[in-house]
Formats: structure tokens, sequence, C-alpha cells
């Protein structure tokens, strides 16, 4: 997420808190348990998730060209106990053209 450039005033990051401790959980957190469920394989019922989203965000350096933008996702969501994150692109994958960017250790996802 690092290689998002907003200097030059385009893109938004905006995110969302979604506290469903003894509370009625929306439909995007029942979605987010069924993701987990079915690609981790066990039982899982959220306490607490949070939805980042960087929309139209421009690859650094924006100087050198705004138009070549991506639209992100990260949903980082707990029990208390077991944490995940799910991390979805646009249509397409990631659209930046790794190739061009000043860094040469691009890593997609989280380690």
């Amino acid at each position: 997420w690092d290689n998002a450039d907003f200097s030059r005033g385009v893109g938004t990051t905006f995110y969302q808190e979604f506290s469903t401790l003894n509370t009625a959980k929306p439909p995007f957190v029942r979605d987010v348990e069924a993701k987990v469920r079915r690609y981790m394989r066990s039982s899982y019922s959220a306490a607490w998730t949070l939805k980042i989203t960087w929309e139209k965000a421009p690859v650094y350096a924006a100087w050198t060209d705004t138009r070549k933008t991506i639209t992100y996702q990260a949903i980082l969501t707990t029990d208390g106990f077991r944490s995940y994150i799910l991390i979805l692109y646009q249509d397409g994958g990631m659209q930046w053209d790794y190739t061009r960017l000043t860094s040469t250790n691009v890593l997609i996802g989280y380690t």
C-alpha cells in the first residue's frame, strides 16, 4: 500500500468499522465471515471488522501520471482470538505497471 501517491489530489481513501460483538451483523460482515469459513475451513464469527478502501489511487510518483489508478480494499477481521485479512483488487487485478516503480522489491499482498 505504500506505493499509492495521493499528493496530487487524485484518489480517495476511506474506511468503515464494524463492531459486531453482541450486536446484529450487517450483510457485509456476514459475507466476510462466510469467506473466512470457506477459505479457512473453520468456524468463524467476527467480533470486529474494518474495511479500508483505496479508490482510484494513483501509483507513486503521481507527478508522472495520474491517469493510471487502481481501486483496492483490505478487510481486517477478528473474533478476538484469530485475525484475518482479505485483500481485494478491482476486476482485472493490480493495474499498476510495477516495472516502472522506483522500488525493485515489489510485493502484492502482505507478509
